[in-house]
């Protein structure tokens, strides 16, 4: 039984991406946001290794201790994210932000998909405003990034990705943020009607960072989820 944190690493063609891992139970993968690095999530896996969650948060390409080629556009994070899913058994898959594209671009991939459990979207959707993101990102000297770039200009092959998704999708919305509007959200459930949409009171576009306690709560409520549990019941096999 594991009683503390255990930080591993995964080969990838050009490089390593580290790890850590916590808890044990059911998987839950958790991929940051842009400019951010794994243990933003760490405060979030003490509280799902109580809920009996085992998470894992890698440092993606470009951040932190893992490897900082293939940076610069998505396709390479979706390979990566395809690669971690590979590793475990039916997780559920969290993505925040950039986590959240390299998630939906990784189940573009049927097998992947067919492994997955459930999909949580965290203060991100898959076809963000151009202008109020690049207006967002301006601050933070983002808004001339070469990835920023191209994910906004995949914004309608991740539309038909998420169309195509049969598994259960939770998105997660910032409550102090106005990234996501109401329409935006309803867009999204017409792109994936099987979707439920929740938010987090005071908190930023960094949710795990601001309230993850609050974040913890609903990722385990989802994790409990009768529509989680069938589909990980009825196994990778006849999940596609």
């Amino acid at each position: 039984m594991e009683t503390g944190m255990i930080t591993g690493s995964l080969a990838r063609p050009d490089g390593r991406l580290c790890f850590d891992r916590l808890g044990t139970g059911p998987d839950m993968l958790l991929l940051h946001a842009g400019g951010e690095r794994r243990r933003v999530w760490h405060p979030v896996m003490e509280h799902l290794a109580r809920h009996g969650c085992r998470a894992i948060a890698y440092d993606q390409r470009g951040h932190g201790d893992s490897i900082k080629g293939r940076a610069f556009a998505l396709p390479a994070y979706g390979e990566d994210t395809i690669d971690m899913i590979a590793r475990l058994t039916m997780p559920v898959v969290v993505g925040a932000s950039l986590g959240g594209f390299a998630a939906l671009l990784a189940l573009a991939d049927a097998a992947t998909e067919a492994n997955v459990a459930g999909l949580v979207l965290v203060d991100v959707l898959p076809d963000p405003d151009p202008r109020r993101t690049l207006r967002f990102l301006a601050p933070l000297g983002m808004d001339t990034s070469p990835l920023v770039a191209d994910i906004l200009g995949r914004r309608d092959q991740l539309r038909q990705i998420t169309r195509r998704l049969s598994l259960p999708i939770l998105a997660i919305r910032a409550g102090a943020s106005a990234g996501i509007r109401d329409s935006d959200a309803d867009r999204f459930l017409e792109l994936a009607p099987q979707a439920q949409v929740a938010s987090v009171a005071g908190a930023g576009h960094l949710i795990a960072r601001d309230k993850p306690v609050e974040l913890a709560a609903l990722l385990a409520d989802f994790q409990r989820s009768d529509a989680v549990r069938d589909r990980r019941t009825r196994g990778p096999r006849s999940a596609g």
